[in-house]
Protein backbone atom coordinates (compact mmCIF):
# COMPACT_ATOMS: atom_id res chain seq x y z
CA UNK A 1 0.00 0.00 0.00
CA UNK A 2 1.03 3.50 -0.66
CA UNK A 3 0.51 5.73 2.35
CA UNK A 4 -0.37 9.28 1.48
CA UNK A 5 0.96 11.94 3.78
CA UNK A 6 -1.63 13.33 6.11
CA UNK A 7 -3.00 16.63 4.97
CA UNK A 8 -2.18 19.35 7.43
CA UNK A 9 -4.81 22.05 7.56
CA UNK A 10 -4.12 25.28 9.37
CA UNK A 11 -6.52 26.22 12.12
CA UNK A 12 -8.85 29.17 11.74
CA UNK A 13 -6.59 31.19 14.04
CA UNK A 14 -3.55 30.34 11.91
CA UNK A 15 -5.36 31.37 8.71
CA UNK A 16 -6.40 34.68 10.28
CA UNK A 17 -2.86 35.30 11.60
CA UNK A 18 -1.44 34.57 8.15
CA UNK A 19 -3.90 37.01 6.52
CA UNK A 20 -2.96 39.75 9.00
CA UNK A 21 0.73 39.13 8.43
CA UNK A 22 0.32 39.26 4.65
CA UNK A 23 -1.71 42.50 4.96
CA UNK A 24 1.11 43.92 7.08
CA UNK A 25 3.61 42.89 4.37
CA UNK A 26 5.31 40.36 6.62
CA UNK A 27 5.67 42.64 9.65
CA UNK A 28 4.62 40.32 12.48
CA UNK A 29 4.46 43.11 15.09
CA UNK A 30 2.21 45.29 12.93
CA UNK A 31 0.03 42.28 12.14
CA UNK A 32 -0.35 41.54 15.86
CA UNK A 33 -1.21 45.15 16.69
CA UNK A 34 -3.83 45.32 13.91
CA UNK A 35 -5.37 42.02 14.97
CA UNK A 36 -5.65 43.25 18.57
CA UNK A 37 -7.11 46.58 17.42
CA UNK A 38 -9.74 44.75 15.37
CA UNK A 39 -10.53 42.42 18.27
CA UNK A 40 -10.99 45.38 20.62
CA UNK A 41 -13.33 47.11 18.15
CA UNK A 42 -15.35 43.89 17.83
CA UNK A 43 -15.46 43.47 21.61
CA UNK A 44 -16.66 47.06 22.07
CA UNK A 45 -19.35 46.53 19.41
CA UNK A 46 -20.51 43.33 21.14
CA UNK A 47 -20.59 45.08 24.54
CA UNK A 48 -22.75 47.88 23.12
CA UNK A 49 -25.08 45.31 21.57
CA UNK A 50 -25.47 43.50 24.90
CA UNK A 51 -26.15 46.81 26.68
CA UNK A 52 -28.86 47.71 24.11
CA UNK A 53 -30.44 44.29 24.49
CA UNK A 54 -30.42 44.61 28.30
CA UNK A 55 -32.04 48.05 28.06
CA UNK A 56 -34.76 46.72 25.75
CA UNK A 57 -35.38 43.80 28.09
CA UNK A 58 -35.59 46.14 31.09
CA UNK A 59 -38.09 48.39 29.31
CA UNK A 60 -40.12 45.32 28.41
CA UNK A 61 -40.30 44.28 32.07
CA UNK A 62 -41.31 47.79 33.12
CA UNK A 63 -44.02 47.95 30.47
CA UNK A 64 -45.23 44.48 31.38
CA UNK A 65 -45.35 45.36 35.07
CA UNK A 66 -47.18 48.65 34.56
CA UNK A 67 -49.78 47.03 32.26
CA UNK A 68 -50.61 44.47 34.90
CA UNK A 69 -50.84 47.10 37.64
CA UNK A 70 -53.51 49.01 35.71
CA UNK A 71 -55.74 46.01 35.05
Amino acid sequence: MHDRPAEIRPSEAERIAFAYRMAARGDAWLALVRAIEDALVDLDRADRHVERQAALTSRGYVRGGSDRAHR
